[in-house]
C-alpha cells in the first residue's frame, strides 16, 4: 500500500544509522570492560535492526517486532532512538493478530513491548484501548489512568479515561453519596443493629466502602465487605486506607456468592449490609445474593419457637424488606422509544413491514432472559407523562425470611386489576419501592422524591392500548426469573376482555360473557389478522425513536432529491451508470432506502421530476433482522431487489467499510452518522469523514455536509451532584470524596436539556463549527464571546447541534421529536457573573472529545471541562 510504504520510509529515516558512536552508553570502567566483550552482541544488534527495516519494507511486521524485541533488549540505549519505529511495528502487528484472532498473542505481544518501555504512555494508552475493546474495562480503566498518570495532557488518554469511567463507576455513585437523607437513615439502621448485638458485619458490594466504615464506627467488633468490581475495590481500599480502618475492615475482591465460611470469612456474621437493588429492586440479584448469605455466610434468622432469653446468636439483614408500588402511565417519551408511533417517513410507507418493538418486553409469553424493564426519571421525562390509575401495591418482600426469598421465584402468578381513572393511552406501569431498612427507618424511590433511584418502565407493547375512565387492566405480577415482572395482559371493558398478547377481543375467563358473541368475535379477529402482515421485529430503544423521528427522515429526503437533481443535470443524457450511495450509519437506518426510492419513483419537485437516473444504494447494516426489514420495505415501496444492496458482505473487516463501489466508480453520496445518541459526536468522526471526501465523485456530497456545535450558559445544582461528590464536609464523618471524585468526567450525557433542572444564563451561541466536505474550513478551537442574560453561578454549558444536510436542509438535535440527547460540559469550579458580563468560551475539538474554557472577560477566573 503506498500510505503504509510512505510511512514506513518516514519512520526507517528516523532510525537510519541508530547504531553508531553518539549512542554509547557513558564511558565508565565496567561499560568499558562490556564494550571490549561484546563485539558480538553489537553485531547482532546491527543486524536485527537492519532485519527489521527490511521486514518493514515487506510489510512483515510479525518478525520485524521480534527483530525489534532482540535488538532493543540487547542494546537499551538504542529504544529512545527506535521508540517511534517499534510503536509504528507494533500497532500494526497487533492489527494483524487481531484480524486473524490470535487475541492471546496480541496481549502477549503489549505485556512484551511495555516490559521494554514501561513509562511509554502510548503503547500503555493502546494497551488499554485493546482491553476495552475486548471487554476488559477494569483493566483498561487502570491503563488509561496511568498513560494520564505519566502525561496528564496526553488528550487521547483523557479521552478514553472519561469514557471509560461512565463504565466503572457510575453516575449513581455520586447521587448516592450527595444524598444525605439516605446516607443518614442507612447509618442509623446499621447503628441501631450493631447496638442490638449484631457485633460481626459484612457488607455486599460494599462500593466506596462507607456501609461498612459506618458499622465499624458503630462499634462492631468484626467487619468484612466484599466487591466485584476491581476498580471500586482498589477505591474502596484507598478510601479504607485513608480512613484508618484498613486493619479494622476486611476487603475482598470477589462477588459474594463465591464466598466461603471459614475460606474468606472465619465465622458466619450476625449482620448483612447491602444495597444491591437497582430501579426494579431484584435487577442487580439481591435475591440470589441473600440465598446464599442465608445458607453460607450469615447465621441463621430468629426462630419464632424460641424463648427470647435464649442466648443463641441470631442474623438478620438491612435492608429488612421492600415494598413495590406502581402506577400505569400514559407518556409519549416512553411510547416513542418503545413502539413504532408513525406509518411512513421520509416518504417510505412502513405499514407492510409488520409491529416494530423494543426487547424491552414484559408479556406473557416473553422469554424469562428477555430485560422486563428500562430506567428513567419521571419527573424528567419530555412532555411529562399521565397517570392513568391510582397507585396500587404490586409486591411485599421480607429479606430477613430465608423461605420466603427461596419461594419467590415459585410464587403463584398474581394478577391485579387497576381500575382506570382517566382517558387515555396506556403506554407503561411505572414501578417504584420503599426499601425498610429497619422498623424506623424507610427509603422511597417514588417520582416525587428526591432520590439517587430512578423508576422502573414496563413499556406496554401493543396495538390495543386506548383505556377509558371505568375500564380495568388486568396485571400479571411474576418473579419467575428473579426480575420482578409486571405485565398487563388485558383491559376489560363492560364484562369484555381485550387481550393485548394477541391482540383480540374475547370472552372473559373472569366476566361471564356471551358465547355466541365471543364466536363472532373472534371471526372478526381472524378476518382482521388476515390482512394485516405478521411479522414482528424488536429494535434497539434507540433505533425506534430514530424511526419516529419524521422531521430527520423529511429533511434528508429533501436533501438527497436535490442531490440527485444536481448530479443529473451534470450528467451528459447518455450517461445511464446508477448512482452509489453508501450508508455507513451505526445500527439500524433506512436512509440508503429512501435514496433508492428516489431513484426509481419521480421526485415531488419540478426540478427532478424529468430524472431518468437510477440509485444504487449500500446499507452497512449487519443483523439479519435489520436486512430483513429492509428488504420488506424496499419490496412494499417499488424499490427493486438489484437497488439495495448490504454493504459489508463486500468487505472484509471493519476498518474497509469505506471502499469504492468498484475500481471504475466513486461514491456520489456518503451517509455518515455523526452524533451518538447519548449527544456526543462519534469517535473517528473526522478521520472517516477525511477518508469519504477522498472517495467521492465530482458533485458528491457527505450527509451531513457541517455539524455545528450550539452551547448557552447555566447553573444547574442537579448537574453538579450528578457529577462529583459535592461540599468540603466529609460523607457522614469519612473521607471519600478525594478518592471517587477521581472519576469525574467532565462531559454529562444523555441529558435532556427541556427538563433539566438549572437556570439558563445566557442565550443559545455558536461554539464550533464541523465542515466535513471541506477540512480547510475547520480549525482546532474557537473563541467565541457570550453575554450573561441573569446573573448566577456557571456550573455548567450544555451544548447540541445543528446537522445541516446541506445548505437548505437542517435538524436540531435539542428539538421536540429528536432521537438525540443532549450534553454538558461541568466546570471544575463554578464561574460568578453578573447580567451584562461577558464570558469567553474557549471551544476545542479534539478527535471527537469536546472541551471548554470559560472566562470572564475583563479579569475574574475561569473554569475549564472536557
Amino acid at each position: 500500500m503506498p500510505l503504509a510504504q510512505a510511512l514506513v520510509k518516514g519512520i526507517l529515516s528516523f532510525t537510519e544509522g541508530m547504531p553508531n558512536a553518539n549512542t554509547r552508553p557513558k564511558r565508565t570502567r565496567r561499560h568499558r570492560r562490556v564494550q571490549r566483550e561484546d563485539a558480538g552482541r553489537n553485531e547482532l544488534v546491527s543486524r536485527s535492526l537492519e532485519s527489521a527495516q527490511q521486514c518493514l519494507f515487506s510489510q512483515d511486521y510479525g518478525t520485524a517486532f521480534v527483530h525489534y524485541l532482540l535488538a532493543l533488549n540487547l542494546a537499551p540505549a538504542l529504544k529512545d532512538f527506535a521508540k517511534e519505529s517499534f510503536r509504528f511495528t507494533l500497532f500494526k502487528w497487533a492489527e494483524e493478530l487481531d484480524s486473524i484472532g490470535r487475541i492471546q498473542d496480541l496481549f502477549d505481544s503489549y505485556e512484551q513491548a511495555m516490559e521494554l518501555f514501561p513509562v511509554d504512555e502510548i503503547i500503555i494508552n493502546s494497551m488499554g484501548e485493546q482491553l476495552f475493546r475486548m471487554g476488559f474495562r477494569d483493566e483498561a480503566a487502570g491503563h488509561f489512568y496511568k498513560a494520564l498518570k505519566l502525561r496528564p495532557d496526553f488528550p487521547e488518554a483523557k479521552e478514553n479515561f472519561y469514557r471509560v469511567a461512565n463504565w466503572l463507576v457510575e453516575r449513581w455513585h455520586f447521587l448516592m453519596l450527595n444524598d444525605h437523607g439516605r446516607n443518614h437513615k442507612y447509618q442509623l439502621a446499621i447503628k441501631k443493629a450493631v447496638e442490638g448485638g449484631c457485633s460481626s458485619v459484612l457488607d455486599i458490594g460494599t462500593g466506596t466502602g462507607i456501609l461498612g466504615m459506618c458499622a465499624k464506627m458503630a462499634g462492631a467488633v468484626e467487619v468484612y465487605a466484599c466487591e466485584l468490581s476491581k476498580t471500586m475495590y482498589e477505591l474502596a481500599c484507598e478510601v479504607l486506607s485513608s480512613n484508618g480502618m484498613a486493619d479494622g475492615i476486611k476487603i475482598l475482591h470477589k462477588k459474594s456468592l463465591d464466598m466461603e465460611v471459614p475460606k474468606d470469612i472465619p465465622n458466619r456474621v450476625s449482620l448483612v449490609v447491602t444495597e444491591t437493588v437497582d430501579a426494579g429492586l431484584f435487577g442487580e440479584g439481591i435475591i440470589e445474593t441473600l440465598i446464599h448469605a442465608w445458607k453460607n455466610l450469615l447465621l441463621p434468622p430468629p426462630n419464632p419457637q424460641q424463648p427470647l432469653s435464649s442466648s443463641a446468636q441470631t442474623g438478620r439483614v438491612i435492608p429488612a424488606g421492600a415494598t413495590v408500588y406502581g402506577v400505569a402511565v400514559q407518556c409519549e417519551e416512553i411510547r416513542r422509544h418503545h413502539r413504532l408511533c408513525v406509518s411512513s417517513i421520509g416518504g417510505l410507507d412502513l405499514s407492510m413491514v409488520g409491529q416494530i418493538y423494543s426487547p424491552v418486553c414484559c408479556s406473557a409469553d416473553s422469554e424469562d432472559s428477555t430485560e422486563p424493564y428500562t430506567t428513567e426519571r419521571l419527573s424528567r421525562l419530555r412532555g411529562g407523562y399521565v397517570q392513568l390509575t391510582q397507585p396500587f401495591s404490586a409486591l411485599d418482600i421480607d429479606f430477613n425470611n430465608p423461605q420466603e426469598l427461596e419461594g419467590l421465584c415459585s410464587r403463584e402468578v398474581q394478577q391485579l386489576r387497576l381500575y382506570v381513572t382517566q382517558d387515555g393511552l396506556l403506554d407503561a406501569l411505572a414501578v417504584w419501592f420503599q426499601l425498610h431498612l429497619d422498623e424506623d427507618n424507610h427509603l422511597s424511590t417514588g417520582p416525587q422524591e428526591e432520590t439517587c433511584w430512578e423508576q422502573a418502565i414496563y413499556p406496554v407493547q401493543t396495538l390495543f392500548n386506548a383505556v377509558k375512565c371505568g375500564d380495568e387492566i388486568l396485571v400479571e405480577v411474576s418473579c419467575k426469573d428473579s426480575y420482578l415482572r409486571l405485565c398487563c395482559i388485558a383491559i376489560i371493558r363492560d364484562g369484555h376482555m381485550f387481550c393485548f398478547d394477541s391482540g383480540t377481543t374475547g370472552p372473559s375467563n373472569i366476566l361471564p360473557a356471551n358465547p355466541e358473541a365471543a364466536l363472532c368475535s373472534a371471526l372478526a379477529s381472524l378476518q382482521t389478522r388476515h390482512a394485516q402482515p405478521s411479522q414482528a421485529f424488536t429494535l434497539e430503544s434507540s433505533e425506534i425513536a430514530l424511526l419516529n423521528n419524521t422531521a430527520y427522515h423529511i429533511s434528508f429526503r429533501k436533501a438527497m432529491s436535490t442531490l440527485l437533481a444536481s448530479l443529473q443535470s451534470a450528467r451528459s443524457s447518455q450517461e445511464l451508470d446508477p448512482v452509489f450511495v453508501l450508508d455507513v450509519s451505526e445500527g439500524f437506518s433506512v436512509l440508503s432506502l429512501i435514496a433508492a426510492q428516489l431513484g426509481f419513483k419521480p421526485a415531488e419537485d419540478k426540478q427532478t421530476s424529468n430524472r431518468s437516473g437510477l440509485v444504487k444504494a449500500y446499507s452497512s447494516v449487519e443483523k439479519e433482522h435489520h436486512q430483513m426489514i429492509l428488504r420488506l420495505l424496499a419490496g412494499a415501496n417499488g424499490v427493486p431487489e438489484s437497488a439495495l444492496e448490504f454493504w459489508l458482505r463486500h468487505v472484509e473487516d471493519d476498518s474497509a467499510v469505506l471502499q469504492r463501489p468498484n475500481t471504475q466508480r466513486l461514491w456520489s453520496a456518503i451517509i455518515l452518522d455523526c452524533i451518538e445518541t447519548c449527544g456526543l459526536i462519534r469517535q473517528k468522526l473526522l478521520e472517516k469523514a477525511s477518508l469519504a471526501r477522498c472517495l467521492l465523485e465530482d458533485g458528491g456530497q457527505i450527509f451531513p455536509q457541517r455539524i455545528v456545535i450550539h452551547g448557552m450558559l447555566v447553573e444547574s445544582e442537579t448537574l453538579l451532584v450528578e457529577n462529583a461528590v459535592q461540599g468540603t464536609e466529609p460523607t457522614l464523618g469519612f473521607n471519600i470524596a478525594p478518592f471517587i471524585n477521581q472519576f469525574t468526567v467532565p462531559v454529562h450525557m444523555f441529558l435532556d436539556l427541556s427538563t433539566l433542572e438549572c437556570t439558563r444564563l445566557s442565550e443559545p451561541a455558536e461554539l464550533f463549527t464541523l465542515d466535513l466536505m471541506n477540512s480547510t474550513l475547520n480549525y482546532t478551537e474557537k473563541q467565541v464571546k457570550v453575554q450573561v442574560s441573569t446573573s448566577g453561578k456557571i456550573t455548567a454549558i450544555p451544548f447540541w447541534y445543528r446537522i445541516e444536510l446541506d445548505s437548505e436542509e437542517s435538524v436540531i438535535s435539542f428539538s421536540p421529536g429528536s432521537h438525540w440527547k443532549q450534553a454538558a460540559v461541568v466546570l471544575q469550579q463554578p464561574l460568578v457573573v453578573s447580567t451584562g458580563d461577558w464570558v469567553q468560551l474557549s471551544t476545542r475539538l479534539h478527535k471527537s472529545s469536546i472541551s471548554i474554557n470559560a472566562i470572564k472577560c475583563g479579569g475574574g477566573g475561569g473554569a475549564e471541562g472536557e
